[in-house]
């Protein structure tokens, strides 16, 4: 039997094809780059799954390999890009999924946004707004300052505009038509506070916490991750509100089934939602669920998509809490664009504490024109530790040594 994946995060790909094969299937991964996976796949046996190489926007020739696959039962949907089409076709073919009308729903920002808001569970609302300035006026109106513009489907903080003045928001509004977006521009509040994310996992309405993340961004205007680290250690009482709040907001945006990584800005009123991904969170997010957790929660991931309630949401709490040690990592950006041509620093990392790993994320070759998002980042580095706040020191001061050398595109 096989389980297909209509691309995949970057990093979990041989947790999962360890998971599959627990389950007694094989793991067959359809797509457009497989250099996406090229730190996952170098770590596999090259007949460890099957791939197949095809355009993955491309819906007729994603039917035909799926219809031509030995016993498919399932079709994993872990991408943001890729979750709408992937739940259509589970639906197409009988296979267990997602409701498609709820993916699409998750996939708007503004329209999730709303949706909160008229449940009560969120003070800010959105607003469409066209890129020109002058919509500076509806945003003001609507909105006020500081704000935030972004892409109601985009992905990786790639089309985000954090303005606090009418010059500045005038400015971005001009910006942004130049700007090609996967879904409508539209404007929020800016929400003050630290950035976390909550990593959940739902089956038929039931709503576990697995933990928390800490999440470091740049100053703006950049606005791009920095890193993360893996659990947050919550007073107890602040842990059970966000805890009720996240079942309010999951069950407000329609989402009962599989993961959730559900960012949000704990706010001096409480937490407000930044945005619902509907999946295991990104970069190594995966991989500090697993070390945290001490188990593969990509077991969960193929229950999931198998159609079966995860064995996850009944294991005990008292045995998953401490279970393992916590996790942090850090992206390691270039100074400027350019062609990267290796890294300096990567044979010291021994020498730090915290078992320090090195995740790349692009190879030498590879151009890198805008370092302005997560498209900038060339590799990440991660740490343990006995806290998440201990990790991050250790990943931090570790990546600091790390440099990606750089070329200009006319060396290359």
């Amino acid at each position: 039997m096989t389980i297909a994946s209509l691309e995949s995060l970057s990093f979990g790909i041989a947790r999962t094809v360890e998971a599959a094969a627990a389950a007694g299937h094989r793991l067959c991964l359809l797509t457009g780059d497989r250099g996406v996976y090229r730190h996952e796949l170098a770590e596999l046996p090259a007949d460890a799954l099957d791939i197949v190489d095809i355009d993955t926007t491309d819906e007729s020739s994603v039917r035909r390999v799926l219809g031509a696959l030995p016993g498919l039962a399932g079709l994993i949907n872990t991408t943001d890009t890729w979750s709408t089409p992937a739940a259509e076709l589970a639906a197409a073919y009988g296979l267990p999924g997602p409701d498609p009308a709820a993916v699409r729903l998750l996939r708007d920002k503004a329209e999730v946004r709303r949706a909160l808001h008229r449940a009560g569970v969120s003070t800010r609302t959105a607003v469409d707004v066209d890129a020109h300035p002058d919509s500076a006026a509806r945003v003001l109106e609507a909105v006020g300052l500081p704000a935030v513009l972004k892409d109601s489907s985009g992905t990786s903080s790639r089309a985000v505009w954090i303005v606090r003045d009418a010059d500045a928001l005038r400015a971005a509004l001009a910006e942004a038509a130049d700007v090609p977006l996967k879904g409508r521009l539209f404007a929020e509040p800016f929400l003050s506070g630290p950035l976390y994310s909550a990593e959940t996992l739902s089956w038929a309405g039931e709503i576990r916490l697995l933990g928390v993340s800490s999440r470091l961004t740049s100053r703006t205007p950049a606005v791009r991750e920095e890193g993360a680290a893996f659990p947050v250690a919550l007073p107890a009482a602040e842990r059970d509100g966000i805890e009720d709040w996240i079942r309010r907001v999951l069950a407000a945006a329609g989402h009962d089934q599989g993961f959730a990584h559900v960012e949000f800005v704990l706010t001096a009123r409480g937490p407000e939602l930044v945005e619902i991904n509907r999946r295991i969170g990104g970069a190594l997010i995966g991989e500090a669920l697993c070390r945290t957790l001490d188990t593969n929660v990509y077991e969960a991931l193929i229950d999931v998509t198998l159609g079966r309630r995860p064995a996850l949401l009944d294991a005990d709490p008292a045995a998953l809490t401490g279970a393992g040690p916590a996790v942090a990592f850090v992206l390691v950006y270039p100074d400027r664009p350019g062609v990267l041509v290796d890294w300096e620093g990567l044979d010291g990392l021994d020498a730090f504490p915290g078992g320090i790993e090195w995740y790349p994320v692009r190879e030498p070759g590879d151009w890198l024109p805008d370092l302005g998002d997560q498209r900038g980042c060339t590799g990440m580095v991660l740490a343990e530790a006995a806290t998440a706040e201990l990790a991050q020191h250790r990943a931090w001061s570790a990546a600091t040594t790390v440099r990606p050398v750089m070329k200009s595109a006319e060396g290359a």
